[in-house]
């Protein structure tokens, strides 16, 4: 498969866990489709519909730390906000030292992460990232048999080992915005252990001389 390669960095990433909205907020160890999807469109400045959309990714980081931090709890009336609010702290987890690469065959998406139309963020807002590398079209070698298969998000019904979560790959455009293609995934650590599977995936070599195997999801949303 000939592919183009955007490698993406940030000093701090959090990926939140879908529902849990009090007390203390752990971080996904890889984002979720729904958030390399979202920074896509931050990079091409517009909400996009993907349509036998083919993308994988990888994703790595050096270290998990753990912050205070202040939020500001805002009331609501008949379903809308009101000027009243209250601030509470919380602690929140981040990962430090990041490491994306997303990889396409489209052209175009290449082109929105080449010249950012918004900021790019691995999660919230002060998560900013920065976008290190964008190859060629290269050609990745398909491998029948994996064992290098990390740093990613597999669907569960391939069975791998992993934390399993319920993950929306994308959302709407209206509001309040809503799930679309929520389904279990397995989260696949960078840091996990060998993985031996038939899984089909695609052979590549990190910038760090890492090989991993990459999984491409087929994403459709009409």
């Amino acid at each position: 498969m000939e592919v183009y390669k955007i490698d993406i960095e940030s000093w701090t990433a959090s990926f939140r866990y879908p529902n849990l909205i009090s007390g203390m907020q752990p971080t996904l160890e890889v984002p979720p489709l729904s958030t390399v999807l979202g920074l896509i469109n931050a990079a091409a400045g517009k909400y996009l519909r993907h349509n036998d959309l083919k993308i994988g990714y990888y994703f790595e980081y050096e270290s998990e730390g753990e912050d205070l931090e202040t939020i500001y709890q805002i009331s609501s009336k008949n379903g809308k906000p009101t000027n009243n609010a209250k601030s509470n702290i919380i602690y929140r987890k981040f990962l430090f030292n990041n490491f994306l690469r997303i990889y396409t065959t489209d052209v175009e998406i290449k082109n929105y992460l080449t010249q950012p139309h918004f900021q790019l963020l691995l999660g919230r807002m002060n998560d900013l990232a920065t976008v290190t590398n964008i190859s060629e079209k290269e050609v990745l070698e398909k491998n029948e048999y994996s064992s290098n298969i990390r740093g990613q998000i597999i669907p569960f019904k391939y069975h791998l080992p992993g934390q399993i979560q319920a993950l929306p790959k994308y959302f709407t455009d209206e509001f309040p915005r809503k799930n679309l293609g929520t389904e279990p995934f397995s989260v696949v650590s960078c840091k996990s252990n060998r993985i031996e599977t038939e899984l089909p995936t695609f052979k590549d070599i990190l910038p760090n001389g890492k090989e991993v195997d990459i999984f491409f999801h087929e994403l459709n949303f009409e």
